[in-house]
């Protein structure tokens, strides 16, 4: 195995597939080269990728494969404090079985192969497939974890008392599963894990995918007794509601047929402060779209061949998510605009929308709506027979960054190491991709 240094190209050369074209002319000669100088052909090339900084695109371009991140800790951590800045791993095999060369053995045939939606989840042993291989400490817990999910499938909309129909060793098994201490592998992330494998594998059978990212509030006002709750929002009075936010990142294929849940983040929101500075990008609740995001992109790199698009509601309507995304093109976003922003002295954002020229339509079926009186929490909404609605949709605008974020394009391409040309538009470069819609 040898490892490739880096080079750079200059934002002034310009020059079609450049870096990608270099790599390849690097790996033709490589082989011969490294027997002439050492004696024998290496059959493995390595390299890193900084993600936060750049993309890895020429090495995605080049063929080249990637098998994961480092964990952030560099040669001197002995204390395993993991302070650098974790990179995406990027391989090309120069012969085809370096694994049996390597010792490490072939991969089964079928263990990364691609799945059809429906593919293993017809059978009974669907539970199996989806959460036996949940890494939880203990092989016992994975079956509890098989057998309450096959259980519960049965009966989505009840509790697991009920679904259990009287076998109360069932029931204890699923609560001494769940009520597991802070320190046990028992955790969302290790429960979806083999899922999450599974629904990359349906994924890559897919010429293009959507991945829906939303969040909802779960409440527990009726049990005053749990802890590690946050709040979720407060009433007229100023009374706190605790409780937990779930936002969750669904992959849908695109005739809508859902291919299984890419992501699960569960947090206790903090109480806002009104005092002291700006919180930082990190610290504030919209950086989980930059996260749901950032896991997308990761995504994307293992399935070359599949379009990815991000589809998020109006409250990602933020421009860092933007940044984030000219940052790594690789994922389209598609985000329902909020904010009528303002695009020049004379127009705002949904005026330029609606004066552009309309570039389809869509007739959508509106069902009929019960009418509700009104109750103390809800407002009182009229009846309404079944219609069908037009819909028209347009596309034609850049965004303006917001004053704070209003900089030299030479100094803001600098920054995030993207190549600038002074006739560009915009403040990131040559790229001209549409933002929002």
């Amino acid at each position: 195995m040898v490892g490739l240094s880096r080079f750079l190209i200059r934002p002034t050369v310009h020059c079609h597939n450049l870096a990608s074209h270099l790599l390849g002319r690097a790996l033709r000669a490589l082989g011969g080269d490294f027997e002439a100088r050492f004696g024998y052909r290496p059959w493995l090339v390595e390299s890193f990728v900084e993600t936060p900084h750049h993309s890895g695109a020429c090495f995605r371009a080049a063929n080249w494969v990637c098998v994961g991140e480092t964990r952030g800790r560099g040669r001197q951590d002995r204390e395993r404090a993991a302070r650098e800045t974790r990179k995406a791993i990027y391989v090309y095999a120069l012969e085809s079985d370096w694994r049996e060369r390597l010792g490490v053995g072939a991969a089964p045939p079928d263990a990364y192969a691609p799945l059809a939606p429906g593919e293993g989840l017809d059978s009974e042993s669907w539970a199996a497939h989806e959460f036996g291989a949940a890494p939880l400490g203990d092989q016992r817990l994975s079956k509890r974890l098989v057998d309450s999910a096959r259980r519960q499938a049965e009966e989505p909309m009840r509790a697991f008392t009920g679904v259990a129909k009287n076998d109360w060793a069932a029931v204890k098994g699923y609560y001494r599963l769940i009520d597991q201490p802070l320190v046990s592998a028992v955790t969302p992330e290790n429960i979806l894990h083999p899922h999450r494998e599974r629904t990359i594998r349906r994924m890559q059978a897919q010429d293009t995918v959507l991945c829906i990212q939303d969040g909802t509030d779960l409440k527990y006002l009726t049990r005053p007794q749990c802890t590690g709750l946050g709040v979720i929002g407060t009433n007229q009075t100023g009374a706190q509601s605790r409780g937990l936010h779930l936002h969750s990142t669904l992959a849908v294929s695109a005739e809508g047929l859902p291919l299984g849940v890419l992501r699960a983040q569960c947090v206790a929101p903090e109480p806002r402060t009104k005092a002291g500075a700006a919180p930082a990008l990190e610290d504030k609740k919209t950086f989980r779209w930059i996260e749901g995001l950032r896991d997308c992109v990761a995504v994307a790199r293992e399935m070359s061949d599949t379009r990815v698009i991000s589809v998020m509601d109006r409250e990602a309507d933020f421009f860092d998510l933007f940044v984030e995304q000219r940052r790594d093109p690789s994922v389209e976003l598609l985000v329902r605009a909020k904010h009528n922003r303002r695009m020049s002295k004379e127009h705002t954002l949904f005026e330029m929308v609606r004066d552009s020229p309309v570039r389809g339509r869509l007739a959508i079926a509106v069902g009929r709506q019960s009418a509700r009186p009104k109750s103390s929490k809800k407002k009182v909404r009229a009846a309404r027979a079944p219609c069908s609605s037009a819909l028209s949709w347009s596309f034609s605008c850049r965004l303006r960054p917001p004053g704070a974020q209003r900089v030299c394009p030479r100094l803001a391409s600098l920054r995030h190491g993207q190549p600038w040309h002074p006739g560009a538009a915009g403040t990131r470069g040559h790229r001209r991709q549409p933002a929002a819609s």
